[in-house]
């Protein structure tokens, strides 16, 4: 079993990012997974540290307000940004794609980065896909008219199923957990999520 802190969408709230970290550390987690939107572009500074300072493995991916500053904070940190990428933890194989469908990656980009990150995985024998943006056809989509969900992510859904996808991106969605097909989707948002898988 993994016990998974994940979380998102904090855009600089460094108060908010110093409580999940210490809830993190009180749950003693085995990862830290975090999925975009950690920062605003131009207000980098200090959120990461507090996740760092748990001597906790984290990981990130971007999200829309993030996507150029990514890289960058995976550096400075020395943490990894997982987008494109994936992981094996014991036996549960962890793939990521950042972003959106809102100017950074199109749906075929998001389908595609997904399909190549999962191919990358060592027989796992659970799976756990982390996304920035939510899947389309959902509830969660429904909480926004401008947020649409990405059919991308939906395609590699229900083509690589995975067990648990980590996903945000809609605030008003936060803390909604749905089901497509046998995959438990959980939009984490930026009051935290801890999953034992």
């Amino acid at each position: 079993m993994v016990r998974i802190f994940a979380a998102g969408d904090l855009h600089s709230d460094r108060v908010r990012a110093k409580e999940l970290a210490q809830h993190a550390m009180e749950q003693n987690v085995d990862l830290i997974l975090l999925n975009g939107d950690l920062v605003e572009e131009d207000d980098s500074e200090g959120v990461l540290h507090y996740f760092v300072k748990t001597g906790k493995p984290v990981f990130l991916i971007p999200g829309n307000h993030d996507w150029m500053a990514t890289d960058f904070l995976a550096q400075r940190y020395n943490v990894t940004n997982l987008h494109g990428k994936s992981l094996m933890h014991g036996s549960t194989g962890i793939f990521a794609c950042g972003g959106t469908n809102m100017g950074q990656l199109t749906e075929v980009e998001i389908y595609q980065t997904i399909k190549d990150a999962h191919s990358q995985l060592k027989a796992p024998t659970k799976k756990v896909l982390l996304s920035h943006i939510h899947p389309a056809g959902t509830k969660m989509e429904m909480f926004s008219q401008f947020v649409r969900g990405s059919v991308g992510l939906r395609k590699a859904i229900e083509a690589m199923k995975p067990d648990l996808v980590l996903c945000g991106h809609v605030h008003e969605a936060e803390g909604i957990e749905e089901k497509i097909g046998n995959t438990l989707v959980v939009n984490v948002g930026k009051k935290g999520k801890i999953i034992d898988i």
